[in-house]
């Protein structure tokens, strides 16, 4: 009967060590996701972020190449 006992206590820690092994698991994959999903919404914000800078670049040097063609000197001919 002791024996009985014990056998039963030893599988029901074995039993619950494995339920607890098994939610652990669980936790981490639904903590995986998350951490995926954030890593896909900063990678979609670093996106608009560079293609905005491209634009504002594009922007920049098409105003430097029309502003340096007005703002160069004329160059006139003096006469003597």
């Amino acid at each position: 009967m002791a024996e009985d006992a014990l056998l039963r206590v030893t599988l029901a820690i074995i039993i619950g060590t494995l339920a607890a092994i098994v939610y652990s698991l669980r936790v981490l994959v639904l903590m995986e996701r998350r951490v995926a999903r954030m890593e896909r919404h900063i990678e979609n914000v670093a996106v608009k972020i560079l293609s905005e800078e491209y634009s504002i670049e594009r922007m920049l040097k098409g105003r430097k190449t029309a502003s340096s063609r007005k703002s160069a000197p004329k160059k006139t001919k003096r006469k003597r």
